[in-house]
């Protein structure tokens, strides 16, 4: 618990970190790909987020795939670049910043994604291990409901868990407050699983 709140990272550097991981995490990879492909604005369709989910509604899964890699490796590049120069404080707290770019990017009037492929880009970065927890609670959920977003909020629920019990407390304490970020942003999608009208893995319309 001590180590908790021991933080060794100077001010300066702390704030390169979380300059260097915000900028990074705001280039809007969504938009910019369908554009350049000649989709038009991808924030006038769908849900009018710039997340890989919102480039599939396009139709084109290339474009949505190559959304969720580069959507995820920002923020692992903001926190491996963050932690090779400074170290693993300063490349946790890039990747947390990369994770906000995405969510609020300033060139977009902060109006970003949801930031589930940054929250997995952050953790490859930080704790490359638990990538496959993560994905062995969002697939093992995700063949139970069917439900893509109630796959994503339980296991961003349970990564933060499981990183306190192998005792990594500042890695658990940061993806725990992106945890409360991703589930606000995912706020509307709660709803529609509390009614029954979220829409469901392969189901059209």
């Amino acid at each position: 618990m001590a180590d908790l709140f021991n933080w060794q990272i100077t001010l300066p550097i702390a704030a390169g970190a979380l300059v260097l991981g915000y900028l990074l995490g705001s280039i809007p990879f969504g938009l910019l790909l369908t554009r350049a492909a000649g989709l038009g604005d991808i924030r006038s369709i769908g849900s009018g987020n710039i997340g890989a989910t919102n480039v599939l509604r396009t139709g084109n899964k290339k474009l949505a795939a190559a959304t969720l890699l580069l959507d995820a490796l920002k923020a692992t590049v903001a926190a491996l670049v963050g932690y090779y120069f400074f170290g693993p404080e300063a490349g946790l707290l890039a990747g947390f910043a990369a994770f906000m770019g995405h969510l609020f990017p300033v060139w977009l009037g902060f109006k970003g994604g949801k930031g589930v492929a940054t929250y997995i880009g952050t953790l490859l970065g930080v704790a490359p291990w638990m990538v496959l927890v993560f994905a062995v609670i969002w697939l093992s959920v995700a063949k139970i409901s069917k439900y893509s977003s109630l796959s994503a909020l339980v296991a961003t629920l349970v990564i933060p868990v499981v990183l306190w019990f192998i005792n990594e407390p500042k890695i658990a304490l940061v993806m725990a407050i992106m945890t409360v970020i991703s589930w606000i942003k995912h706020e509307a999608n709660i709803k529609r699983l509390i009614a029954g009208t979220e829409g469901k893995i392969g189901q059209k319309g």
